[in-house]
């Protein structure tokens, strides 16, 4: 019976070891390399076949400079105005979140995910609400902001999540939907884009609602408020 427990012990202590060495080492890797495929790209692709459909997947890689300079003002005035100023969790947002959630709970529940947050979930997990993977993507945001640049978060989370119907990243849905680089992006289709991220599959930047209007509004305003990145990186030199 001892030895069955000291094996066991054994074990589990070789994969806790195997997790960490494996994530950190993936994490260090990908501050250089390329992302090109993440795992809802690919559990996308299953639901696809699963309901009879044509596998769809557009995506294509491009590198931080050849995204037009508007995108990442457009996602951070939409989706993460602290961006600059956090460590991966804006408490301030969180707190927020809570407040209203309670007060309101009739009504559909706001989250507080920061885009390193939402970088961390896009590139390592899965999409979900259960606590065993708001635990993972904890780990994974705080390792991303320990061990990438803000620009480097920024630029993963532009060319990975999820822009459209089988459609990824800033380049992709520049062409599909605007039919053009994403260099190319004007202010008011960066604003646009980001209007519809709260659910891209749902909202469609290519023909947008009037509710998706009113929030490219909002976005552009927001946007005159915004530090942008390079303002940043020139601060930390």
């Amino acid at each position: 019976m001892k030895r069955i427990i000291r094996f066991i012990k054994k074990t589990l202590m070789w994969i806790v070891v195997a997790f960490f060495a494996s994530t950190i080492l993936s994490v260090v890797l990908l501050r250089w390399v390329p992302v090109w495929f993440t795992p809802l790209m690919f559990i996308r692709l299953g639901q696809q076949v699963s309901a009879g459909q044509e596998m769809t997947l557009h995506h294509h890689w491009v590198p931080y400079e050849e995204i037009s300079p508007s995108l990442p003002l457009a996602v951070m005035g939409s989706e993460d105005a602290r961006f600059l100023e956090h460590h991966g969790f804006d408490y301030k947002a969180i707190e927020h979140a809570a407040i209203r959630n309670l007060k309101h709970p009739e009504k559909n529940k706001i989250g507080a995910s920061t885009i390193s947050q939402q970088t961390a979930k896009n590139v390592f997990l899965w999409p979900g609400r259960s606590w065993v993977r708001k635990g993972f993507e904890v780990y994974f945001t705080a390792l991303i902001e320990l061990v990438w640049s803000k620009q480097r978060i920024m630029e993963v989370y532009l060319n990975s999540i999820e822009m459209g119907e089988g459609i990824y990243g800033a380049d992709a849905v520049a062409e599909w939907h605007f039919h053009k680089t994403a260099a190319q992006l004007t202010k008011e289709e960066c604003a646009l884009i980001a209007a519809t991220l709260p659910n891209p599959r749902r909202y469609n930047s290519a023909r947008p609602s009037a509710y998706v209007l009113k929030r490219q509004k909002r976005i552009l305003h927001e946007m005159r408020f915004v530090r942008p990145l390079s303002s940043a990186s020139s601060e930390n030199k």
